[in-house]
């Protein structure tokens, strides 16, 4: 076998290396990036159709694997967004495109951010595309989503904000406030065992039914298991309580909450 020079070897790798940072369709691979995002975040049918190659593989943070059918099955029965609930508005950072003749990896950095009633939520995710020309026009065929993580401090405080916002929108009856923090399923287990879900707490809590003290901060305690977060504690001295949120893309968000009598 013949040995190929050192210097031949070097020649290759750097014409391979110029030829995948040129990227000559780069400007059009972020404008279709920025564009689907926009459309993302109104959940727009016709624009993740376009995005989306028939053959897709699409490899979710959750560590779920669909297809584009699921996709578009998803973005068409999702619910028509309500008055006050936050809307999640999807934006690209530190975007890197390498260009392989008719095929393309572009990767960057998701930021998935929330605003409801003044209350910012921020997720940031590391997403990968392959993107590839078939006459004449691109589209993605693979992609991979990667939560990025969190120090234990910084899941804590994000947790915190949360909490915080939930108690205070109850004590004030602020509606709008604990939209931004209340999962749809949310279920209120009362110390006599009712159940409560989110409509009628929040009906209850705009007619005045409902009325909250507030918590001792100082007795809570917040504990940390991934993306769940379970609160223990004190209302006043007769009341002790157990909140639970869940990381969702778009912040944390409360999902139960069990209230009991003390002896």
């Amino acid at each position: 076998m013949k040995k190929i020079p050192l210097l031949a070897i070097l020649i290759l790798i750097t014409a391979g290396s110029m030829f995948a940072q040129t990227a000559p369709d780069a400007a059009e691979l972020t404008r279709m990036l920025n564009e689907f995002l926009a459309g993302a975040s109104r959940n727009d049918a016709a624009i993740h159709d376009r995005f989306w190659a028939d053959d897709l593989i699409y490899t979710r943070s959750a560590g779920s694997r669909v297809t584009k059918a699921d996709v578009m099955r998803g973005v068409r029965n999702a619910p028509a967004p309500k008055p006050g609930d936050p809307a999640v508005i999807y934006t690209a950072e530190d975007i890197r495109i390498q260009q392989y003749g008719d095929t393309a990896i572009v990767a960057f950095r998701l930021v998935a951010t929330s605003d409801t009633a003044g209350i910012k939520q921020v997720s940031n995710l590391l997403n990968s595309g392959t993107f590839l020309k078939r006459d004449g026009k691109w589209q993605v065929v693979n992609w991979q989503s990667t939560r990025m993580p969190r120090t234990n401090e910084e899941t804590r405080a994000d947790a915190g904000v949360a909490v915080d916002t939930f108690h205070q929108s109850l004590v004030a009856a602020d509606g709008k406030k604990l939209i931004s923090v209340l999962d749809e399923g949310f279920i209120w287990t009362k110390h006599d065992g009712a159940w409560m879900n989110r409509s009628q707490m929040l009906d209850d809590l705009a007619s005045g039914k409902l009325k909250f003290a507030k918590p001792d901060m100082s007795k809570s305690e917040i504990s940390i298991w991934g993306d769940t977060a379970v609160v223990h504690g004190e209302i006043d001295k007769k009341q002790r309580y157990t909140l639970t949120l869940f990381n969702q893309l778009g912040g944390w968000k409360a999902i139960a909450l069990h209230t009991s009598r003390r002896n």
